[in-house]
């Protein structure tokens, strides 16, 4: 009776911050995009200047990742969002173009659910308000248990932020009593114009089931391929600086590198050179053992643990200061765990007699798992590019850079963003790095530039209409040649 009592209690919560949401929203749709602006300035600044509480925050409740690298990640979800999409019009009027008659309008989609994961739970709070109040809309979220405390904690300081800088009280809001009836009941709420949804496949898949509009993410499982050309050293050192990064816990992160028999054996070394671990083949299968589950889903107990952790899991010990925890494979598919997505600092090891060998290994990890999100390359050779940019089914290929930091425009000039969208090849409502212009409806307005006549006057002319006699003979024709191939 008790955890029944605690369901309905959850359902109630969030009919009632949709209810407070919704009526936040309201005024929220009467500022113009200056004061949007401004409330949004004041919530990056109180986020940024708390990025290292929230860190450890995070850290301590999940024990995933490291604080020196989720305060960067803090600060990039809230002062550099907001340096980045500060310009932007997203309410009111967009463009106008008084020659063709044509303008767009911005407008607010309502209230917005977002659904919070434990890996990047707190920048990714702080992003999401900031993206959902630039738009003129209320959030109201949704966290993952594992990371309930730190969540609400980023979400009471972006509301605070709101109140304190003028806007109005409950723009903001999040469920104190995370259940998965009552994150179902956010989802199916009528008054939810938009599910915002970050997190593993299945809620995901339960976002898009709702009913309701929604942005959701897929898997990463994103291949680095060093290509002949490559400055090795530097490709190496990218790889290895976005695949320890908060210990692997961005989903755009490396999960496999591919490289030429011709240059197998110097990108090896340089891996270890620079802090890589090769796994012996018993080493391997050990970690094997603990990378999945036995109905093949990522093992919490690796997320964002460090290669010794990870090591003392499997049963054996490592030597001091190793970065990164790599396995040589030949093999793809459900039954290879190191061919899958693997949050944490271990990686694959692949190798191929050329590049379009290779191409055809990326899309096999891709196609397998991680479709349209993010895969990475390592080269000069502009043609090689080219080629990877026209075949790989991703939504981001990412050039001589690192992955988890470029996917989400920290080191490209992509759309800085903590929600990468997949595209349809990977059963996303979008291929974008989600911001403020994924969460507004555009209105257009045209004005009238032609007449029915000009229509009539532009049509061509019909043909003439053939006598009837002359339709009765070419029947007629039509019949006899056919009988004439059928006796």
């Amino acid at each position: 009776m008790e955890l029944a009592d605690r369901d309905l209690r959850s359902i109630q919560e969030a009919r009632n911050l949709v209810g407070a949401a919704k009526a936040a929203q309201a005024v929220l749709a009467t500022y113009p995009q200056e004061r949007l602006d401004a409330i949004c300035a004041a919530m990056a600044k109180a986020g940024a200047a708390q990025a290292r509480r929230l860190a450890q925050m995070a850290c301590q409740e999940t024990g995933f990742g490291r604080v020196k690298d989720k305060t960067i990640k803090n600060e990039f979800g809230s002062e550099g969002v907001w340096q980045a999409v500060k310009d932007i019009t997203a309410v009111g009027l967009m463009s106008e173009d008084p020659a063709r008659g044509l303008a767009e309008v911005g407008v607010p989609m309502g209230v917005v659910a977002g659904l919070i994961p434990s890996t990047n739970p707190t920048s990714t709070v702080l992003f999401k308000s900031i993206i959902a109040i630039k738009s003129g809309n209320a959030i109201v979220f949704s966290p993952h248990p594992a990371a309930k405390a730190c969540i609400l904690e980023a979400a009471r300081l972006m509301a605070e932020a709101v109140e304190a800088a003028g806007g109005p009280s409950r723009a903001i809001g999040c469920l104190t009593l995370p259940t998965m009836e009552a994150t179902a009941e956010l989802m199916r709420h009528r008054d939810v114009a938009l599910i915002l949804a970050t997190g593993g496949g299945a809620m995901v898949k339960a976002a898009y089931s709702s009913g309701t509009p929604a942005i959701g993410v897929g898997p990463g499982n994103g291949p680095a391929y060093i290509e002949r050309s490559a400055d090795i050293p530097l490709a190496v050192k990218r790889i290895l600086d976005s695949k320890c990064f908060d210990n692997g816990t961005i989903c755009a992160s490396e999960q496999s590198v591919v490289t030429e028999d011709s240059i197998q054996e110097e990108v090896a070394a340089e891996f270890t050179r620079q802090g890589a671990y090769f796994l012996s083949e018993p080493e391997k299968a050990k970690v094997e053992r603990i990378l999945m589950r036995a109905n093949g889903t990522m093992n919490p107990a690796i997320v964002g643990k460090t290669p010794q952790h990870i090591a003392t899991l499997a049963g054996f010990s490592l030597p001091e200061g190793v970065r990164v925890l790599i396995g040589r494979e030949t093999e793809v598919g459900p039954t290879t765990a190191f061919s899958k997505e693997k949050l944490c600092p271990v990686l694959a090891f692949y190798s191929q007699p050329d590049w379009e060998s290779a191409c055809q290994l990326c899309i096999r990890l891709l196609l397998h798992e991680g479709a349209g999100h993010t895969m990475m390359i390592h080269s000069r050779d502009e043609l090689v590019i080219r080629e990877f940019a026209l075949k790989k089914p991703v939504s981001r290929l990412l050039v001589n850079t690192p992955g988890a930091l470029g996917g989400v425009g920290a080191t490209t000039n992509l759309q800085p963003s903590l929600t990468l969208g997949c595209g349809a090849v990977g059963g996303s409502s979008s291929s974008d790095n989600i911001g403020p212009l994924n969460l507004i409806n555009i209105r257009r307005v045209a004005r009238g530039v032609r007449e029915l006549e000009d229509l009539r006057a532009a049509s061509p002319a019909p043909a003439p209409a053939r006598p009837a006699a002359e339709e009765d003979q070419l029947v007629e024709l039509v019949l006899k040649r056919l009988l004439g191939r059928l006796s």
